[in-house]
């Protein structure tokens, strides 16, 4: 670690020189900010020893000069004869702390050792912050998703609730955390939850916290989702998976502002934002008596619709190459490139698990193919014919080829069958029961035609 000592008195400048030395700091020194000025271009030190008053030259007024040019520079004030008042002043500008001359060693080291370990730490936090933030990054350029993020800044100024649509994949989640992000709440906590994966009973305990004894395991108390989130914001996944149960205690959260723990009579107050999505149709759900309308009024207050990725096109190229750089710096593997027929290909798929699928894509590919230049052949290991490809490029030439029945016919099964599987995430037995076929049936077929499950 690097310290600069600027002080106009030779002998302090040596005495915390050595001790610094011992240390193991490295250790440049200075008797006037002009010199200063010079050796920290070239330099760079991690933290400044200042001294208030120097030869034709005021400490302060450099203190706010190096704060005007960098705001997160460490920097220890030190004096012999200021006051109160200077020292106030001192950390009012910007200093870390401020010592007094006759200096104590010990005490010269133990600052300089917290004021350190508080600049990394503080360091470490926006490094962790902003790559929490990366991770909800929304890319593209579209219109339909600069007017949704337009919308969002909107909204976020106020305390609205928000319905989130959308098919899977879309980035539901991205969206919930756009509105807490432009929010006055973005410093606070952002907290989410997907009812659909947790088994019902746990719903409750989980949302809303339980005390100490409430159920068998419940070995000590613990706070909810939603009293974690007290001040900022709560996403709530999947909310057409809850409960009618729990549906009603966050109708009552919604309404009054407050929980009650599982086996606790005692309310709580929360300021809780709640931010609700799901790829399910509510309105069908409730005329089935499996959500209640009224906590679907008072979600639904802004709906707003993620867009798929077929109707955000534009975007495509732009994922592909945000995606191509995540994946290299994560996985510190050379970069990728695309030949022009993969990119058009891309394009041209119709993505029925919409982002998530491309993102999921080019982890494969990053995984599983060694070289650099990624071709047709690459990208057909890891997915599967487009539909509306295979409809519109291929048509003519799959009817009007002459080949036997048999052959033709293994053709269309087994893209007929890769589009369905794609369809349904390549669950198996989803599959048969919509395709109305044993699940043993189906999976010797796959295996007869040489299909293999991507997971």
């Amino acid at each position: 670690m690097k310290i600069l000592i600027i002080d106009d008195e030779i002998n302090i400048c040596i005495s915390l020189k050595n001790i610094l030395d011992d240390d193991g700091y490295t250790v440049r020194w200075v008797t006037s900010c002009q010199e200063s000025l010079v050796l920290m271009k070239e330099w760079e030190p991690h933290l400044i020893i200042l001294d208030v008053r120097l030869k034709n030259e005021n400490g302060l007024d450099y203190l706010k000069k190096l704060r005007e040019e960098d705001q997160d520079l460490p920097i220890v004030m030190i004096s012999g004869h200021s006051g109160i008042s200077e020292a106030v002043q001192a950390m009012k500008l910007g200093a870390c702390d401020f010592l007094e001359k006759p200096l104590n060693l010990t005490k010269v080291k133990l600052t300089i050792k917290n004021t350190l370990d508080f600049y990394f730490l503080k360091n470490e936090y926006c490094r962790i912050k902003e790559s929490f933030q990366d991770q909800y990054l929304m890319v593209g350029q579209s219109p339909n998703l600069l007017a949704l993020i337009e919308l969002c800044k909107k909204l976020a100024k106020t305390n609205s609730k928000v319905l989130i649509r959308g098919e899977s994949g879309t980035g539901k989640e991205l969206l919930a955390f756009a509105l807490h992000n432009y929010s006055e709440r973005r410093d606070k906590p952002f907290i989410k939850f997907n009812s659909a994966a947790l088994p019902q009973e746990l719903i409750e305990s989980e949302l809303f916290g339980h005390e100490k004894g409430a159920f068998t395991g419940a070995i000590r108390t613990s706070r909810g989702k939603i009293e974690l989130a007290h001040q900022g914001t709560l996403f709530l996944d999947e909310i057409g998976d809850m409960s009618l149960s729990a549906q009603a205690k966050v109708l009552r959260v919604l309404q009054e502002g407050e929980i009650q723990r599982v086996g606790s009579s005692q309310v709580i107050k929360v300021d809780t934002r709640i931010i609700a999505a799901t790829h399910k149709n509510l309105e069908q759900l409730i005329a089935q008596g499996l959500f209640r309308d009224d906590l679907y009024y008072r979600l639904n207050v802004v709906p707003l619709t993620c867009p798929p990725l077929r109707e955000r096109i534009s975007d495509i190229p732009i994922l592909i190459h945000h995606f191509n750089q995540k994946f290299a710096q994560e996985l510190k593997f050379p970069l990728k490139k695309y030949q022009p027929e993969v990119l058009e290909w891309f394009s041209n798929y119709t993505f029925p698990g919409n982002i998530r699928e491309l993102k999921n894509i080019m982890e494969r590919i990053y995984i599983l193919v060694d070289h650099a230049d990624i071709t047709m052949e690459d990208i057909s290991l890891f997915t599967y014919p487009s539909e509306n490809h295979f409809a519109t490029h291929d048509i003519k030439q799959f009817w009007l080829e002459t080949k036997s029945l048999s052959q033709k016919k293994e053709e269309f099964e087994k893209h007929y069958l890769q589009t369905q599987l794609q369809k349904f995430q390549n669950n198996i037995s989803k599959t048969a029961a919509a395709l109305a076929m044993q699940q043993s049936n189906l999976s010797r077929k796959l295996k007869e035609l040489g299909i293999k499950i991507i997971e």
